[in-house]
């Protein structure tokens, strides 16, 4: 773990920077609405680390992704992809117990018990049809589900999008992982250290085609990612009921504002759930995002004017 030492340093320095910037003074309205939206105060900082990120990821990371998809034969990626899943479902399965996920907590130790038996250690799924895919908990989405803020948004060297509260959880799960424990009891630290770089890889392979599709798509590539993590991570704690995105606060804007739009009343006179509700069905949650990206690439247009 003292090979690690510095880069937890640096990830916790940016935190740090991130929650010591200052924010716009109050007579700039239009500046300090949108520095509460964003919540990004350490923007400059951010976006100086994100481009960092950007040029390993294109020099290093993303041709070693797109190599691994083009020479590794399928078969053999997908029963290293299953493997590393099951590798993970240990640590999904504790914070599932700690946020009260007992039926989910069940599944998940199902499938990996079968998995890592007659899967030989999770190289074949034998239960996805059975009992669904793997579910993805940490301990982030713990602290969320506890209570705990997400604080500022952060981009971690290498790591990428993130904030505080997100920050801590990757290092419990770093810490406290007990198949990582497990296996570093018989497999040197060489090992442990090549299985971080395959998980990586693959995962970077497995997004290639979507990040590249929200690039080409973007006006602003920084913004739309941190828009997306927020909005999958909102979505990992509700365990799939994603909530729908903040409205900016029109109060701060010296602008007259608009007028605040009341929610519309059912034919029996019950008042329709507010923004605030977990969207419903994916044809709303659909809905959501196509006016975030509207409103975000509205925005980026009128900036650029």
């Amino acid at each position: 773990m003292g090979a690690f030492r510095p880069f937890l340093a640096a990830c916790a320095l940016t935190v740090l920077l991130a929650g010591c910037a200052t924010p716009p003074p109050d007579s700039n309205k239009l500046a300090l609405a949108e520095y509460k939206q964003t919540n990004d105060p350490g923007e400059p900082t951010n976006r100086a680390i994100f481009k960092a990120n950007q040029w390993v990821d294109g020099g290093v990371i993303k041709p070693v992704a797109k190599g691994y998809g083009t020479y590794v034969p399928s078969p053999i990626r997908k029963s290293i992809r299953s493997f590393l899943t099951n590798m993970h479902e240990p640590w999904t399965f504790v914070n599932e117990v700690l946020q009260g996920e007992i039926k989910r907590s069940g599944v998940t130790l199902g499938r990996f018990c079968v998995n890592t038996t007659a899967g030989v250690l999770g190289l074949f799924d034998l239960m996805d049809e059975k009992l669904g895919p793997a579910h993805e908990e940490d301990f982030g989405q713990t602290l969320a589900v506890w209570g705990v803020g997400e604080g500022p948004f952060v981009t971690l060297p290498l790591l990428g999008p993130s904030n505080p509260r997100d920050a801590v959880g990757k290092v419990a799960g770093f810490v406290a992982d007990p198949a990582s424990l497990a296996l570093a009891l018989v497999v040197p630290p060489y090992g442990m250290a090549g299985i971080a770089v395959v998980d990586g890889i693959d995962t970077r392979e497995k997004y290639i085609a979507p990040l590249d599709e929200v690039e080409r798509t973007s006006l602003d590539y920084y913004a739309s990612l941190r828009s997306m993590y927020r909005q999958k991570r909102a979505k990992d704690i509700g365990n799939g009921r994603a909530a729908a995105p903040q409205p900016i606060d029109y109060d701060l804007y010296e602008t007259p504002s608009p007028a605040p739009v009341k929610p519309a009343s059912s034919a029996s006179g019950t008042t329709a759930p507010s923004a605030a509700a977990p969207i419903a069905t994916m044809g709303d949650e659909q809905r959501q995002m196509d006016e975030l990206v509207k409103q975000m690439r509205a925005r980026v247009s009128g900036l650029k004017s």
